[in-house]
């Protein structure tokens, strides 16, 4: 699909080739970045700027695969007036629930209240919590987030209620 195709809420979901992306996709499925889109603006939170809101063209990177899909059944203005009153919080780097802040599919949950929480999950094919997380969390100085409530992109991505559109032409 193209980008001038895109409609008010539809969700980006992104697959990336850094390391954290991998480590995300390696514990939670395809997608390591979620994000919305709104008359030409993407809202989401990323961890270098918090919750931000940029042009398509800023947002889209030449090494990324981006899935689009649709919440038919949602308030598109008031879903948009939520994503805007989060702008400029911080990004929530641990992972752990009830901090301020949010991380991308938290941010997503928060202002399309149609997803549940699940047990975070950190591991790969070996191991229940990976070497890539146990580093990340040892750098933060903090426990691993195992199994407390949280989401994921993957996870929101297989949501019954939404419905897949396609994989986005960045031309």
């Amino acid at each position: 699909m193209k980008i001038q195709d895109l409609k008010n809420g539809d969700l980006l979901f992104v697959s990336s080739p850094s390391d954290i992306a991998e480590a995300i996709q390696r514990s939670t499925g395809r997608y390591n970045h979620v994000a919305i889109f709104f008359a030409g603006w993407i809202y989401h939170a990323t961890s270098k700027r918090g919750v931000i809101k940029e042009s398509i063209d800023q947002f889209l990177q030449v090494d990324e695969c981006y899935a689009v899909y649709a919440c038919s059944d949602i308030d598109v203005k008031a879903v948009w007036k939520r994503a805007e009153q989060h702008l400029y919080k911080p990004y929530n780097n641990s992972f752990y629930p009830d901090t301020t802040g949010f991380y991308c599919s938290e941010y997503i949950a928060e202002i399309l209240p149609i997803f549940e929480t699940i047990p975070m999950q950190f591991g790969d094919e070996k191991e229940e919590i990976a070497p890539f997380w146990q580093q990340y969390y040892k750098e933060l100085g903090l426990a691993v987030p195992l199994h407390q409530p949280g989401t994921n992109p993957s996870q929101l991505a297989q949501s019954e209620k939404l419905v897949y559109k396609g994989r986005l032409d960045r031309s």
